[in-house]
C-alpha cells in the first residue's frame, strides 16, 4: 500500500521540509511553510502523458516554422505576447478577482475558434454561467467546447478525444490529480499541475493558457517556482474604479517584457484602445499649475501620460512623501536632487505626485517631467500646456540621454503638442518635423528657465 506521511512546503519557492521551521531555508522567507500529505509512492492507475521520440538535432538543420504564432484579431494581445500566442506554450495569467481574466480568455477563444477547436475548462464556472457570459459577449462557434470540469486526468482525455488548437485552464488553483492527496489549491496540486499541462502542451504543441489567483499582495497564489515552469507570465492590471485595464507581461521567452496592451472595459466585453495617448490626456485641464506631460516609452510604443504634483507647506518635522504610479524612492531622490543643485527649500512640503489614468511608470526618461511639475506647482506657475519633458535626471542635475527620442518626440507632435524639452546629446541625431520645436537642455536648471520663464509664450 502507499505510505502517506506529512511534509511542509514553502508557498514562496516550493521548497520541502520534514518538520515546520519558522525561515524557508531555501528561500529565506518567513512564514511561508504549509503543512500537507504526500504520498511516498504514485499510484500507477493515472492516465501518463505520451511524449514525442525526439532526438538531438544539429541546430544549423533546423527550420523555424513560419506558422509558429496564431494571431488574433487583438492587436494589444498580441503585442503583448510578442506577436501573437506560440505553439506549444504555456502562459500563465493573473489579476485581482472581477478583473475581467476570464472575459479576456473568453474572447481571445472566441476570435480564436472561428478557424481552430478552442477547449475552454472551467473549475469554478457552470457551463450555463459560460454559456450567459459569451451571450453578453456575442460569441457564437460550433469550435468552442466548454467543459467545466476540476479533475484534470479528465481533461487530458478530452483533450486526447477533440485534440483542439488551443486550451483554456481557469483556473489552475481549482484543478486536482486524483493521485495526490492534497487538497486542490496546494502548493503539490498546482505543482504537479502544472507540470503535468506543461507536458501535455509541449508534447502536443498545444498553446495552454491557464488562470492563476492572486495573493492580498497582487502576486500570483501557490509556489513562486510556479512562474518558472511557464513560457509566459501576464498580468491583467486595473482599479475598480476605472474601466481601463492593462495587460503585462512580467516574463515572456518569445517577446519582450516592456509591452503593455490598454483595454477598455464596456458592457459587451473588453475594447482595446488603440490610441492610449489621447485616453490618457483627454481630461487633462490647462492653465494649472503642478502639471506636465511625458512620452513614456512602453515596450516598443511611446505613450503621453500627465504627471501632477501638489507642495503644501507643513509644520510638522517630516514631511508627506506620496507617490501614485511612480516608485515612492525615485520622488524622494528626485526631490533631493532639486534641494542640493537648484536650492529650492522642500524640506517643509508635503510633496504627492500623481500618474493619472492609473498608469504605473518605472522607466528613468519621466524623471525631467516630475521635476517639473514640482517646480511649476511650487512656483505655482503653470507650465505651457504644449510642452512636453523627456529625459533622466542625475544626481548632479544633469539631463541624460534616452532611448528612442524620434518615436517619442512624433507621438507628441501627432497629439498637438509643439515644444519637446530633451538631453542636449540627443537633440542632433533625428530627423524631426520642421514646425515642432526641440529644445536640448543640459541640466535641470536649464529646463526651469526656459519652461517657466516664458510658459505663455506658444
Amino acid at each position: 500500500m502507499t505510505k502517506i506521511k506529512t511534509v511542509y512546503f514553502c508557498t514562496e519557492c516550493g521548497n520541502e521540509s520534514p518538520k515546520w521551521v519558522g525561515k524557508c531555508p531555501a528561500c529565506n522567507q518567513y512564514n511561508t511553510m504549509v503543512e500537507e500529505i504526500k504520498e511516498t509512492k504514485k499510484t500507477s492507475s493515472h492516465t501518463s502523458i505520451a511524449t514525442n521520440n525526439n532526438s538531438p538535432q544539429k541546430i544549423s538543420e533546423l527550420k523555424i516554422d513560419e506558422n509558429i504564432r496564431i494571431k488574433t484579431t487583438y492587436s494589444e494581445f498580441n503585442r503583448v505576447l510578442g506577436g501573437g500566442i506560440v505553439s506549444g506554450s504555456l502562459v500563465l495569467i493573473g489579476g485581482d478577482p472581477g478583473i475581467g481574466k476570464s472575459t479576456l480568455l473568453l474572447q481571445m477563444c472566441g476570435q480564436i475558434a472561428l478557424n481552430h477547436k478552442v477547449l475552454y475548462v472551467s473549475g469554478e464556472e457552470s457551463v450555463q454561467q459560460i454559456k450567459s457570459r459569451a451571450e453578453r459577449l456575442n460569441i457564437i462557434s460550433d469550435k468552442l467546447y466548454i467543459y467545466s470540469e476540476n479533475n484534470l486526468l479528465t481533461v487530458i482525455n478530452q483533450v486526447d478525444h477533440l485534440n483542439p488548437g488551443l486550451i483554456v485552464i481557469d483556473s489552475i488553483q481549482t484543478i486536482y490529480l486524483d493521485y495526490i492527496e492534497s487538497a486542490p489549491g496546494s502548493v503539490s496540486q498546482v505543482r504537479e499541475a502544472t507540470a503535468t499541462l506543461m507536458k501535455l502542451a509541449k508534447s502536443k504543441n498545444i498553446p495552454t493558457f491557464i488562470v492563476g489567483h492572486v495573493t492580498k499582495d497582487g502576486a500570483i497564489a501557490g509556489p513562486k517556482m510556479l512562474e518558472h515552469m511557464v513560457d509566459t507570465v501576464l498580468y491583467f492590471e486595473g482599479e475598480n474604479y476605472n474601466t481601463y485595464r492593462i495587460l503585462r507581461a512580467v516574463k515572456n521567452r518569445f517577446g519582450s517584457t516592456n509591452e503593455i496592451g490598454i483595454f477598455d472595459m464596456k458592457e459587451d466585453g473588453l475594447i482595446e484602445v488603440l490610441n492610449p495617448s489621447g485616453i490618457f490626456l483627454e481630461d487633462r485641464s490647462l492653465g494649472y499649475a503642478g502639471t506636465s506631460v511625458v512620452a513614456s516609452l512602453e515596450g516598443t510604443r511611446p505613450i503621453l501620460v500627465e504627471i501632477q504634483a501638489l507642495l503644501a507647506p507643513t509644520n510638522y518635522n517630516n514631511p508627506k512623501r506620496t507617490a501614485s504610479g511612480i516608485d515612492n524612492n525615485k520622488l524622494s531622490l528626485l526631490l533631493a536632487v532639486l534641494e542640493k543643485r537648484s536650492g529650492y527649500q522642500l524640506q517643509n512640503q508635503d510633496a504627492y505626485i500623481k500618474v493619472t489614468g492609473g498608469v504605473k511608470i518605472v522607466e528613468p526618461a519621466t524623471d525631467l517631467a516630475i521635476i517639473m511639475s514640482i517646480v511649476s506647482s511650487y512656483k505655482n506657475k503653470a507650465l505651457n500646456p504644449y510642452d512636453v519633458f523627456i529625459g533622466e535626471v542625475g544626481l548632479t542635475g544633469e539631463v541624460r540621454r534616452v532611448s528612442r527620442i524620434e518615436e517619442r518626440c512624433k507621438e507628441a507632435y501627432k497629439m498637438g503638442f509643439k515644444r519637446a524639452f530633451i538631453p542636449n546629446k540627443d537633440i542632433e541625431k533625428y530627423l524631426l518635423p520642421t514646425d515642432f520645436i526641440v529644445v536640448g537642455v543640459r541640466n535641470i536648471d536649464e529646463v526651469i528657465e526656459y519652461a517657466i520663464g516664458d510658459n505663455l509664450s506658444l
